[in-house]
């Protein structure tokens, strides 16, 4: 069973909103948050990445960046930027991305139950990383950015935040991405208690992102030891059949001494290739290759196919264990410098420009992971490979923070 809990949000006034609701910390650089920030004292990458407001070259794990977030985090709220709501409520958060929409609960999930797994894992994470969120986190007080959490869809919750999405949302806004977000307010103690007992009948939940906010936070519960800890953390949960995953794509520095054509002939006995082939993949099993200007479609031969492991039939392990590893000597994608990975909200032209410029020597443009997929992995205890998955849209920090 999950168990939910209603909380009293730290949340934008609904004018300010759109100043204030910035992406997660992770999906940009220093350098780019600080351009985005420009001119912007509302925005919340003051707070979620604050070495902007420091000297560039500032150690961004430094005790000074920390306690500058703190203090920007104080003064949102001190001039009412930000105000906490008087009661714990469940809300809903709705995004629209072009013709894409994907409404989720937003609620404090248990971090007992991410410890004991009826929150599901599919990745590893980094030490330094965790280590960051666990500063952020205790020195804020609060948890800002959410862990974007799916289950298996139920009919009768889909019912219920149908009527209720009907209503005037609390906060509607479009971000400079022309990405919709909008939110509304359970309030009421039918509603309320109507949200915790369905997804009391639900076994498990399931981390599509925030693997590392979902470890600090634990953490820190863990060393409060329930002393000033409500034991819950900041989560918005949709239903699976609304999530939508782009392709995670690679990009290679060099060919490993091959040739162009030696590559291709290599490729040729894992592969059946069609030249002349389409950016996008179509299907499962399909990848393309962008090499001297020209794209190819690759097919990987059925043999290569045949298991019924939900990892290793994953388009990005099968590439990794009989192209990356034997042909280009990439053992290890995670350390490897000769490896990097392109979100697949950057298009398949971002592929062609990397290469074309000399940047890198060839592309593989993937087709997605399904979240059929992930969750399989996730109920056996598995890890994903690396850079497996990309969501979009992506959850606004400062839309919803969790005071603990």
């Amino acid at each position: 069973m999950a168990t939910l809990k209603p909380f009293a949000a730290l949340r934008p006034k609904p004018e300010l909103a759109a100043q204030i609701c910035e992406l997660p910390y992770d999906v940009m650089s220093s350098d780019e948050a600080r351009a985005m920030a420009s001119g912007n004292p509302l925005s919340f990458l003051h707070v979620s990445k604050p070495e902007i407001d420091l000297p560039p070259g500032t150690d961004h794990y430094s005790p000074a960046v920390y306690a500058k977030g703190k203090e920007n985090f104080a003064e949102l709220a001190s001039q009412g930027a930000l105000k906490q709501d008087a009661q714990p409520c469940f809300y809903l958060y709705r995004q629209i991305m072009g013709s894409h929409a994907q409404v989720g609960l937003v609620a404090a999930a248990s971090c007992e139950e991410y410890l004991k797994n009826v929150i599901k894992k599919h990745e590893f994470t980094r030490p330094d990383k965790e280590d960051d969120r666990v500063r952020h986190i205790e020195i804020l007080n609060a948890q800002t950015g959410p862990v974007f959490l799916t289950y298996r869809a139920v009919p009768a919750l889909d019912e219920f935040v149908a009527k209720r999405t009907t209503a005037k949302p609390d906060v509607d806004f479009i971000g400079k991405d022309g990405v919709r977000h909008s939110s509304w307010s359970v309030t009421d103690a039918a509603g309320i208690q109507f949200i915790g007992e369905q997804f009391a009948r639900i076994p498990s939940l399931y981390i599509a992102d925030g693997h590392h906010r979902s470890a600090a936070a634990a953490r820190v519960c863990q060393s409060r030891d329930g002393a000033g800890h409500s034991g819950q953390f900041l989560t918005v949960i949709f239903p699976h059949n609304q999530m939508q995953i782009l392709p995670y794509n690679r990009v290679l520095k060099d060919l490993n001494g091959l040739t162009a054509a030696q590559l291709l002939h290599k490729l040729n006995a894992v592969f059946v290739i069609q030249p002349n082939g389409v950016a996008q993949p179509t299907s499962k099993h399909k990848l393309g290759l962008f090499i001297n200007g020209q794209w190819h479609t690759l097919m990987f031969k059925p043999e290569f196919t045949a298991t019924n492991d939900p990892i290793e039939k994953l388009d990005v392990t099968l590439l990794q264990n009989n192209v990356l590893a034997p042909i280009f000597d990439i053992t290890d994608p995670r350390t490897s410098k000769r490896i990097n990975f392109v979100g697949g909200i950057r298009g398949t032209a971002e592929l062609e420009q990397l290469v074309n410029r000399g940047d890198y020597a060839c592309a593989f443009s993937m087709f997605p992971t399904s979240i059929e997929d992930l969750m399989a992995i996730a109920d056996a205890g598995g890890i994903m490979p690396p850079k497996s998955t990309w969501f979009e849209p992506k959850l606004r920090d400062a839309m919803f923070c969790h005071m603990i």
